[in-house]
């Protein structure tokens, strides 16, 4: 798996990495999201990846959107904490259209006001149907807590009253001061010669002058572990604990990674789900996250389970992180956990789509990309000390956080 790296002379950066199938897949991403918005901004990252579609200076709202599904292609975008990307798949022969369309919505986009207003009522709803999921709210809700005081614990969709605030000013001005050209890394999968994908990139975006970053993000300190119950009309109890854990700079991260994984990633033999979905039948969902940012991260396990079931199912699931404490893992245990992760992350990079955002996102936070063949040798040197060293910081008892959700009766 060989990659290919370009920067532009104003320091966009490109990735590719060539494949002979139909469709390819483009990204752009900016290493901007809602961490770097300031108090009262709060959605507007967010919110501009909504509006970049809604006409620019050479394309109204239909022509924008039809440029690539007339041609069958899907045509997205998502915004982070830490970035902002859109990203298309489209028949490999349409690598020009594509290219040229991201350069027009990203900085050409006029930002109609009456399309501001008429988005504002889509994200306002957009918030609405979050709340109603509480599965997925108390994620933000626990991240919120967790950098109380920081830019990383705001929500990224912001608040309806936030969101009202939102104008065709405030939106020029974040684009301006956060889009900066050393910050946007152009990823490509796709079958097209890299000289030509070079040529169409630097036509489109080569005119762009150079717009470096000199400013740098507010750095997160730890702050001191909190337990909250929040009462909620749930049919559940949700719950999350969950500690700080490392950034992307931190030569344990993949190591947390693997622990992470082992105790309650997707497999259905994880630790979590062994103890408490199929010996005790106490929970349908039960998962382990981690999740790195640039100078810090968080580390959560989220369970919902029947009204009454939480103190079992919190007492197993200290059981299992104590088991991790007390010992270290086995020559045995350790490779397999070892060979379950290399073997996920090896179906991962089955989908290019998710490579093209992967690649991304790594020349971003790393400016170059790993090979498969690098990772699993990154993970392969994960050594049992290692393992217990992290275990013993993130799994800490008195470093611990927890929100709960519990159900009040109608």
């Amino acid at each position: 798996m060989q990659y290919q790296f370009h920067t532009l002379p104003n320091g966009i950066r490109i990735v590719h990495r060539h494949s002979g199938r139909l469709v390819a897949h483009l990204a752009v991403m900016v290493n901007t999201g809602s961490r770097d918005e300031l108090p009262g901004e709060e959605g507007l990252a967010h919110f501009i990846e909504h509006v970049i579609f809604k006409g620019t200076g050479k394309r109204k709202v239909y022509q924008v959107l039809g440029r690539l599904e007339n041609i069958g292609a899907d045509l997205n975008a998502y915004t982070t904490k830490e970035e902002t990307c859109i990203h298309a798949s489209f028949l490999s022969t349409y690598y020009a259209r594509a290219i040229e369309l991201f350069a027009d919505i990203l900085f050409n986009s006029t930002f109609p006001e009456k399309e501001i207003n008429k988005e504002k009522d889509v994200v306002i709803d957009e918030i609405n149907a979050y709340k109603d999921s509480p599965s997925e709210l108390i994620f933000d809700e626990f991240e919120e807590m967790l950098f109380r005081g920081h830019p990383l614990g705001k929500s990224i969709l912001g608040s309806p009253a936030s969101v009202k605030r939102i104008n065709r000013k405030r939106i020029l001005g974040f684009i301006a001061n956060h889009y900066h050209t050393n910050q946007i890394v152009i990823s490509s999968v796709g079958n097209i010669r890299f000289d030509r994908l070079v040529k169409l990139v630097n036509e489109a975006f080569g005119c762009l002058p150079e717009n470096l970053r000199t400013d740098s993000r507010q750095v997160f300190t730890a702050s001191e572990p909190k337990q909250l119950i929040k009462p909620r009309r749930n049919f559940q109890t949700h719950c999350i604990l969950g500690n700080h854990a490392y950034g992307y700079a931190d030569a344990r991260r993949t190591a947390l990674a693997l622990l992470t994984n082992l105790l309650g990633g997707p497999a259905m033999n994880s630790r979590l789900s062994m103890a408490l979905r199929e010996r005790h039948g106490l929970s349908y969902n039960i998962e382990s996250v981690y999740t790195p940012y640039a100078e810090t991260g968080s580390f959560m396990i989220y369970l919902g389970t029947d009204n009454g079931s939480l103190d079992k199912a919190l007492t197993l699931v200290r059981a299992e992180l104590d088991k991790f404490i007390a010992k270290s893992l086995g020559t045995i245990q350790l490779h397999t956990a070892k060979q379950q992760f290399i073997g996920q992350i090896a179906i991962s990079f089955e989908s290019n789509l998710n490579d093209a955002l992967s690649m991304a996102k790594s020349m971003l936070v790393y400016d170059t990309v790993d090979t498969h063949e690098v990772l699993i040798s990154k993970i392969n040197a994960i050594t049992a000390d290692l393992v217990l060293e992290v275990a013993h910081e993130i799994f800490d008892p008195s470093g611990m956080s927890m929100l709960v959700y519990k159900n009040r009766k109608a």
